[in-house]
């Protein structure tokens, strides 16, 4: 059953509360921590892009195609459509021989409110490359190419492209093929639904890699590193997921996915983390929830708090700028 992980109050009075369920798990296979239902089946929406660029190196398109550490990290992200990640579209692009008429996403302004009026303000014209999923959907691209599968329906699951994600997804996550839910994503492609136990499980393989294969050892390696080495390809600028990247030193990763997801990689802990916020609430709800299990773990510094500080309460305000209310988040974990 899931439970009360954030208060938003309006002045005395409670107005809204937003349930969920947390799930914290070591690279042992063992549930450390847990709120709510740590076996909540939910889909995982863009928090598993980093698990599925795995397949960009086991495709051999990593090699193939000399990706850079910016180009990887962007095939992780749900970017802002920014220029600085446009520009790395067309890097892949050009690496690759395509063009965005290959992406079967469509143009979408941007998921950054802030940068989406920009785009409004300045009729920028939209195409598949603004979509916060198009890295991803180029490392889709590379991987077909790479493997010798067709491009046309490469968003099909019938695509062996997809099989063969939904097969590393498996693997990864520990659990059967048959019983992982298939769902269409917003950008078209499958999405994938799990307990967020095995989530967790499949993050927590990103904080210490000696007892992987040797060419998934290295593919969860660079993909930690890209991340950290590249956090405003992630989200873009001012977003949690960047910022939270920027902030802690390489000790994490952190990746949002759409309706309440979020899935994290905690190193020095060695856990995974996964979360789903029940109502979906995702700009609201998720970060004072990851910042909250982040304290509760003791993972960062005072100094990494206070860079993040922002992002542990919400303070909300009225049309003449002043605060009126709050959103605190008011769960303990609990250990198993």
């Amino acid at each position: 059953m899931s439970e009360v992980l954030l208060e938003v109050t309006r002045g005395p009075l409670v107005e809204n509360i937003h349930r969920g369920d947390i799930a914290v798990v070591g690279r042992d296979g063992k549930l450390k921590y847990y709120k709510g239902d740590p076996y909540k089946v939910a889909y995982l929406r863009s928090s598993l892009k980093p698990i599925q660029a795995l397949n960009v190196f086991l495709s051999g398109a990593v090699e193939k195609y000399n990706f850079e550490d910016d180009e990887i990290a962007l095939m992780c992200s749900s970017h802002y459509g920014e220029d600085m990640h446009r520009a790395v579209i067309d890097k892949i692009f050009n690496k690759i021989g395509l063009n965005e008429s290959n992406l079967l996403c469509k143009g979408a302004y941007s998921i950054n409110e802030k940068y989406k009026n920009f785009q409004l303000e300045n009729h920028i014209k939209l195409t598949p490359a603004n979509s916060d999923c198009s890295g991803k959907h180029c490392g889709m691209l590379a991987s077909c190419l790479a493997k010798g599968y067709d491009i046309e329906n490469y968003n099909s699951i019938d695509n062996p492209l997809q099989q063969d994600l939904k097969k590393l997804i498996a693997h990864i996550c520990e659990i059967d093929e048959s019983k992982i839910i298939i769902g269409t994503d917003g950008c078209g492609v499958p999405v994938h639904g799990m307990p967020l136990y095995n989530a967790a499980l499949a993050f927590s393989k990103f904080t210490f890699t000696d007892d992987l294969q040797h060419e998934l050892k290295s593919a969860c390696d660079k993909i930690f590193d890209s991340m950290n080495e590249n956090p405003e390809m992630v989200a873009g600028s001012g977003g949690f997921c960047t910022e939270l990247i920027k902030h802690t030193n390489g000790k994490l990763i952190g990746k949002i996915g759409a309706d309440g997801v979020y899935c994290l990689a905690v190193k020095g802990m060695d856990v995974g983390i996964a979360i789903k916020i029940e109502d979906g609430n995702m700009n609201r709800a998720v970060p004072p929830v990851v910042m909250r299990c982040l304290e509760e773990l003791n993972v960062l510094t005072t100094s990494e708090m206070e860079a993040l500080k922002n992002f542990r309460h919400e303070h909300l305000k009225n049309s003449l700028g002043e605060t009126i209310g709050k959103v605190n988040a008011v769960f303990h974990l609990n250990e198993v």
